[in-house]
């Protein structure tokens, strides 16, 4: 609990995986991949509630090993690959609220994203609920090598061609600063997400993260460079 407001905590993990197979219980750094998202949220007092949705019996074991109830498993209409997040979101909602439980916030934290950690839950539940206007906060990273400025289309003649404006290559540092959504947290007040079945919104807030902390999981190369960040990481490196 943060400012007398309860939090619920999602971790979504769903059994099926096309790009990188189990990759929600694949070891990382010495535990299943899920396990750092769970004890993330564990260590956050903020956080009065954690739930982990999925499909799949065997994440749900993995999850109880980390101390987490599963209550049910997701049902699979919820969990197919063209399923909208908002469906499990209040899906989970309703469960909890069928139980007797409110909550005044929602937070969802994807275990493809262990590279964020406590501080960075903890301050993105401050810098919200502190906010004066703001229902959302979802984590961003500053685009960099991919700015529109740098790309490119392809002419029917086989040319280069600009994207945007006229073809010059600029200095980084004469360029406007963008932001990307990174996926490492998203957080909502209930009853707005409820409303909107989205936290992208006119009232959304950036939670900045630097780009190590940008990396999601979603093939094996991906793994393999969350996995050397998050050792370097381990050793007071990064």
């Amino acid at each position: 609990m943060y400012n007398n407001k309860k939090i619920l905590a999602i971790i979504p993990a769903r059994g099926g995986s096309k790009g990188l197979p189990n990759k929600n219980i694949k070891p990382l750094c010495g535990k299943p991949l899920i396990g750092w998202s769970i004890e993330q949220a564990q260590a956050s007092n903020y956080i009065d509630e954690i739930f982990v949705s999925t499909d799949s019996a065997e994440i749900a074991s993995v999850a109880e090993s980390f101390g987490i109830k599963v209550p049910f498993l997701r049902p699979a209409e919820l969990a197919t690959d063209t399923s909208p997040s908002s469906e499990f979101v209040l899906h989970t909602i309703d469960y909890y609220r069928s139980q007797g439980q409110e909550f005044d916030y929602i937070l969802l934290l994807e275990p493809t994203s262990p590279l964020r950690d406590v501080a960075d839950i903890n301050t993105a539940i401050e810098q919200l609920l502190n906010h004066k206007t703001a229902k959302s906060i979802v984590g961003v990273s500053k685009v960099e090598a991919t700015h529109p400025t740098f790309l490119v289309n392809l002419s029917k003649e086989g040319l280069l061609e600009p994207y945007l404006g006229e073809m010059k290559v600029l200095r980084r540092q004469d360029l406007n600063d963008l932001y990307f959504f990174e996926g490492s947290l998203y957080l909502s007040d209930i009853n707005f997400y409820i409303k909107e079945h989205t936290f992208y919104h006119h009232l959304t807030l950036p939670y900045i993260v630097p780009k190590y902390k940008a990396y999601e999981i979603d093939d094996i190369v991906d793994f393999y460079i969350v996995e050397r960040i998050l050792e370097l990481k381990l050793k007071n490196i990064l």
